[in-house]
């Protein structure tokens, strides 16, 4: 791999003699050059920027001194150059021409997983206002280039340097002999795994009172394992949600599937990837949608031989809009929850009601008299020893769509 930079501030790269990257130099396993774009213009004054046509604030760098430049470090005409058979967005040719913008694409690790499969990667670092835009026009149209724009936020930063030692840093460390232990390219945030990575400690194992998780000092490797892949998937869900939803449902174990449903995220069957649900008090808006779950899930808990037309008469005395209406109107009797679907919209899943589940709770209380308890009712029930604090409540119904049982959302839900 040969990286190639072009810049107007060649100094700033001094940081690559550091580090993995200078080492990896020193191995002949990567090659950087760094190219002081003033060497290729045609004044006395070294002039690498104009003004704008159309007028506007700032200066725009120069087309011409660009394609000197690029055209020299290829050691080959552009326009002459033979197409590359295998050059695709997955594969991308044999010279990338990286150029940092702020309007570019945002860098992703799957970017650097594919330019790493290139022989050639030059750098354009823009100034000012940026770079003439018919430089990338130009050579995105040439065989064997492909053009990549690219940013690292949303943000803007003085120039492309910065960007430029950011993306030799993550294509490099790809290479075969760049890290010493190819599995911490797995575990690794934003790695194959497709998680954030894992809280790591050493010693001492007590600093200032806090002191490292007793698990990773028990010597039960697989228990280490699977606490490490758990902490993944809880700090995947707080700080990036969209990681876990672009998780592939087939390489979930059942461990997996059960850490996920504790998070609020769930795999309903036929899905391709998890699901996030949220749990929420229903209102008097959700009642026609209510009524309309109801009365599709209630069949399904009758006994096998019950008539359709009893079914139908319970559906519509119980579970029609009007009656999660009263239910709803009336909270010192009635308790109605939902389990909401947070991405039922979404291409994949477009067969997915909105509401996963719901529960129907009715409030018995002795002293208003309210609800009269039934016989046999846990008046006097204890929990670990714990008195029942409270009116006692009767869950009346508690629902899951098809396509949700089996996934552990009712038993999150109820908890």
């Amino acid at each position: 791999m040969r990286f190639d930079i072009l810049t107007i501030f060649p100094e700033f790269f001094n940081a690559l003699d550091l580090s993995l990257v200078g080492k990896a130099k020193e191995h002949g396993l990567i090659e950087i050059g760094v190219h002081n774009l003033r060497d290729w213009t045609q004044d006395v004054h070294h002039s690498v920027d104009d003004t704008p046509f159309g007028g506007g604030a700032g200066m725009v760098m120069k087309a011409d001194v660009w394609a000197a430049a690029i055209d020299a470090l290829t050691g080959v005409d552009a326009h002459v150059m033979p197409t590359a058979p295998d050059a695709s967005p997955e594969h991308p040719a044999q010279i990338v021409l990286a150029i940092p913008s702020p309007a570019g694409k945002q860098l992703k690790q799957a970017d650097l997983n594919r330019l790493a499969q290139a022989k050639q990667i030059i750098f354009a670092c823009g100034r000012y206002e940026g770079i003439d835009a018919r430089v990338a026009e130009y050579y995105a149209a040439q065989p064997d280039f492909t053009v990549f724009e690219f940013s690292l936020g949303d943000y803007v930063l003085n120039g492309g340097e910065v960007a430029a030692i950011a993306l030799i840093e993550g294509v490099s460390r790809l290479l075969p002999g760049m890290v010493g232990n190819p599995d911490s390219l797995v575990e690794e945030s934003h790695g194959a795994a497709g998680l954030l990575e894992y809280p790591n400690y050493t010693r001492p194992a007590d600093f200032r009172g806090l002191r490292v998780p007793e698990i990773l000092t028990s010597g039960n490797h697989g228990a280490i394992a699977r606490w490490r892949k758990n902490c993944a998937f809880a700090r995947t869900a707080e700080r990036r949600p969209d990681l876990l939803r672009a998780l592939e449902a087939g390489n979930l174990d059942r461990k997996d599937r059960a850490q996920l449903a504790v998070l609020g995220w769930f795999v309903p069957e036929n899905a391709l990837h998890p699901m996030r649900v949220e749990y929420r008090a229903a209102s008097a808006q959700d009642a026609p949608a209510l009524s309309e779950f109801a009365a599709r899930t209630w069949p399904d808990a009758c006994p096998a031989g019950m008539k359709r037309v009893d079914i139908d008469a319970f559906v519509q005395e119980h579970l029609t809009s009007a009656a999660f209406t009263q239910y709803l109107a009336a909270p010192e009797r009635y308790l109605v929850y939902l389990a909401e679907v947070a991405d039922c919209h979404r291409e994949d899943s477009t067969q997915l009601h909105e509401i996963a589940a719901y529960l129907l709770i009715e409030i018995s209380d002795q002293q208003d008299g309210v609800v009269a308890p039934e016989a046999g009712a846990p008046i006097d029930f204890r929990y670990h020893g714990v008195h029942r604090d409270g009116p006692l409540v009767y869950l009346s119904k508690a629902y899951v769509d098809r396509a949700w049982r089996g996934s552990g959302i009712f038993r999150e839900f109820a908890e």
